[in-house]
């Protein structure tokens, strides 16, 4: 277990500020050492790993479980997830000996969408409902969290930095920010990590069920979800400030 080093006096200074500072001192550090000195750095408050233990969820999950496996892992359930990503994260949290994984449920899908078929008519609405507010209400205690983002997803990622401000609230960290297919590859290899079961058939990057579809030979990775949309995000990750897509919550009136 990694212990934090003195920690600052609070409040914790300004996001932004915290940001700034923490790029500048592990600007030129390995992924390693960015999530290592993530789990002790008092700049970061307390932490947590949000996991989709989708198709390379299994390094950083894997990287945690070596450093400190009591780290918090929040697992947002969607409850239109594909089963073998049930299975594949009951797996992990077993071979890797999690031992805080929580899974984060909507409470009110009954009530916003009681037929599953607001998926049809609006799929940031359908994200915002099951994914984006449920992970916001579960880091309300933390300081920061921990993503598995890199800058080869796609565009809007190109220049991602080991940290980034979560709009005024909260840190998001990054360590796999820098790393190639290649590297994810290889770390899976070197340490024999098992993978995501659809990713074998077909699925390289893996959401819920009936918005992911398998991606041909040459195709981005990310090209399977929400194929012919205009919209490559959930919704969890930010953009100065702004969730990226995000549509007003079904059933409330617009702001």
């Amino acid at each position: 277990m990694i212990a934090k080093e003195m920690p600052l006096e609070f409040p914790l200074p300004p996001v932004a500020q915290r940001v700034e500072a923490l790029n500048a001192r592990y600007r030129h550090h390995s992924a390693t050492e960015v999530l290592k000195s993530a789990l002790s750095d008092p700049m970061t408050g307390q932490v947590a790993l949000v996991s989709s233990f989708g198709a390379e969820s299994v390094v950083l999950l894997h990287m945690i479980s070596v450093m400190d496996r009591t780290t918090p892992i929040l697992f947002v359930d969607t409850e239109l997830l594909f089963p073998e990503t049930l299975s594949y994260q009951e797996e992990l949290a077993e071979r890797l000996r999690l031992t805080d994984v929580r899974r984060i449920v909507a409470k009110d899908i009954a009530e916003r969408d009681p037929y599953g078929a607001l998926r049809f008519s609006d799929t940031d609405a359908c994200c915002s409902l099951r994914k984006t507010e449920p992970l916001q209400n579960a880091l309300s205690g933390f300081d920061a969290w921990i993503t598995g983002r890199k800058r080869f997803q796609n565009g809007t990622r190109a220049a991602l930095d080991f940290f980034e401000a979560d709009g005024d609230a909260r840190i998001k960290i990054n360590p796999l920010a820098h790393w190639a297919p290649e590297d994810v590859r290889d770390y899976m290899d070197n340490n024999r990590l098992p993978r995501h079961p659809l990713v074998a058939q077909g699925y390289p990057s893996i959401g819920c069920a009936p918005c992911t579809s398998k991606v041909k030979d040459g195709e981005d990775p990310r090209s399977g979800r929400w194929r012919g949309a205009d919209k490559t995000e959930c919704g969890i990750h930010m953009q100065d400030g702004k969730v990226v897509r995000q549509s007003p919550a079904v059933g409330h009136e617009k702001g």
